[in-house]
This record gives C-alpha cells, sequence and structure tokens, in this order.
C-alpha cells in the first residue's frame, strides 16, 4: 500500500468518526501527513479563517531587509520554451510553471509564519511556511466550495482593475482553470455551479500591492460525504489551478519543462473539525534548504503568454503579505 493510500484510508475513518484532523499533502502526492488536531502543534503552526494551532511569540519580530536571487530570465525562458512548444503541438492548453528564487532576510520561518498576513498559514517546523491566500475546497450546509485564483497584477498600474479583467490571455486563463475546477468537482459533487466569476481580491505585500482574480464554484455532496473524506480530497488531486489541462499528459510535461523538485510547494493543507473541513493550496510558500531559504512561484502559461511577462509576474508573487 503507497503512503497516500494509506493516508487517505485514515482520512476516512476519521471522517466517518467525526475525529478532527489536521493533512498536508505533497504535489506529487508521495508523502502526505496526517495529524489529530490537538496534537498538531508539536510538528505544524497553523491558521485558517475559522481556528488556528500554534505558539505566540513574545515579541513579533520586523522585516528589516528582504534580498531575492530568481532564476535567470535565460533559465526560465528554457522551461518556457518547452512549455509553449507543447502547447503548440496539442499537448496541454494550460500549464502552470513555476521556479524557485533563493531568498536573504532577517526572519526565520517562524518569524515569517507570524507576520505575516493571510487566510491560511502553515509552518512545519524547520521545513517550511506558507501563508496562501487560495482556498482548495471547503465544505459546509452540505455543498462542497472551490475557489480557483488566476491571475495577478500590480494594484499600483493605473486603471488595474480593468487591465486584468479585460485581457485576452487572462481570461482565456482563468475560463480554462473554472472550466478544470468546475469538472473535478462534479467528480464527487452534484449540481455543479459557478456562483461567481472573476471577481477581484486586493492583497497587500512587503514590497507593492497586488489586485487577484479568483471565482467561486459550488456543489452538492452526498449525505455521507464525511466517510470519504480522503477520496474527495485525493480524486480532485493535484489541484488543478496549480497543475493544468488536461492533468495527466500536463503533469509529465510540467516535470521535465521544470527540472526541479516542488515538494509540499503546491500541494494541499486542509483541517477537519468534526463536521467540515477547510483546505488551500500550498501557495506563496518559503523553503528550508539546507540552510538556504528558496520561494517558490509561477503562473499559468496559454498560447498567449509572453515570456517576459510570466517572468515578472513569477517574480511579483516573491514577496510577504505584511498589513
Amino acid at each position: 500500500m503507497t503512503k497516500a493510500e494509506e493516508i487517505r484510508k485514515e482520512m476516512n475513518c476519521h471522517g466517518g468518526e467525526r475525529k478532527p484532523f489536521v493533512f498536508l499533502i505533497d504535489f506529487q502526492m508521495q508523502n502526505p501527513q496526517i495529524f489529530e488536531i490537538d496534537d498538531s502543534k508539536e510538528v505544524i503552526f497553523w491558521q485558517i479563517p475559522q481556528s488556528q494551532k500554534f505558539d505566540n511569540l513574545p515579541v513579533e519580530p520586523a522585516l528589516k531587509y528582504w534580498k531575492i536571487n530568481p532564476v535567470s530570465f535565460e533559465k526560465y525562458k528554457d522551461g518556457f520554451d518547452n512549455v509553449m512548444f507543447h502547447i503548440h503541438n496539442g499537448d496541454t492548453y494550460l500549464l502552470n510553471y513555476t521556479q524557485p528564487t533563493q531568498v536573504e532576510t532577517n526572519l526565520s520561518l517562524e518569524d515569517i509564519f507570524h507576520v505575516s498576513s493571510a487566510p491560511y498559514k502553515i509552518y512545519l517546523k524547520d521545513k517550511f511556511v506558507c501563508f496562501s491566500p487560495e482556498t482548495f475546497v471547503k465544505t459546509g450546509n452540505g455543498k462542497i466550495y472551490s475557489f480557483p485564483m488566476k491571475g495577478t497584477i500590480d494594484a499600483d498600474i493605473e486603471n488595474a482593475k480593468q487591465i486584468i479583467l479585460n485581457d485576452s490571455k487572462e481570461i482565456a486563463e482563468h475560463n480554462t482553470i473554472v472550466d478544470l475546477i468546475r469538472n473535478d468537482l462534479s467528480m464527487v459533487a452534484e449540481n455543479v455551479t459557478v456562483e461567481k466569476f472573476r471577481y477581484l481580491t486586493h492583497i497587500k505585500t512587503n514590497h507593492k500591492n497586488l489586485w487577484q482574480v479568483s471565482s467561486q464554484i459550488s456543489g452538492d455532496l452526498p449525505e455521507n460525504y464525511n466517510e470519504k473524506i480522503g477520496d474527495i480530497i485525493f480524486k480532485m488531486l493535484p489541484a488543478g489551478s496549480i497543475s493544468g489541462a488536461p492533468k495527466p499528459r500536463t503533469l509529465e510535461i510540467i516535470s521535465k519543462a521544470e527540472n526541479y523538485e516542488r515538494g509540499y510547494y503546491t500541494g494541499i493543507f486542509g483541517v477537519f473539525d468534526g463536521k467540515d473541513f477547510d483546505s488551500c493550496v500550498i501557495i506563496r510558500y518559503i523553503e528550508n534548504q539546507n540552510g538556504q531559504l528558496v520561494y517558490k512561484s509561477g503562473g499559468g502559461i496559454t498560447f498567449l503568454s509572453n515570456a517576459e511577462n510570466e517572468y515578472d509576474e513569477l517574480i511579483k508573487k516573491v514577496y510577504v503579505p505584511i498589513d
């Protein structure tokens, strides 16, 4: 039995017993983890909109410096060109292409967990920190919801809202992701509906303000869905917004084009409270690699994508959201 199969069954079991738990699933589903909710703080600090488990710092640290060293444009473009070849060949029509950026800062991963402001925050001790703005799926009142996020722009640009909402590349990319997530939800729910389409969310970061574009999709769950939480989650992985479409072939292309391990980046974190669960996509992510902090970021590539613009978006996403 694989580790993923083992964790999937354990999630089903806990859900059937209505036993609260926390789960963490990496992008390739090779190292998923599950924790009893009261014991989770020993290994992982976390915060979601409804609850949290972490120790407070006696004094909140300040961000004094933040220096980034992204991959060169030449290296980025090698992978980008590989992706575009496959897009024009018809192998994929949307692919989330990511790359690592080395970061230097006075803050530790735990410090960043405490000072960052986001709907979802995770700190796997000494491993990584994540401050994610993106819900994967959540449940409530017998329904399942997803909020795919695609489209980012500097909020200080004149007419930024109109530019991002009218950009043909962004529209095509968002349409594709909404369709993909709608199909994913249809595998586990009925009456799937797009309730809100392309609405804007404002994010304040340590160096600029951003607008991000999201949609809201929902579906009706079966009555005994709590007994199948593991089945529901794993059936939809990896998340469409950080992989692409069609999924199986796109995942093969990602592995060759990126040429690095995502690890828990673009995986899933979630909490089941005994009745409902809430989960996020692990983006806005910094990892400890033998003492070197590495920020992983990227964006969706379509046939309309431009390498310079996509490289710029990758760098814009290397931030810490601080109020």
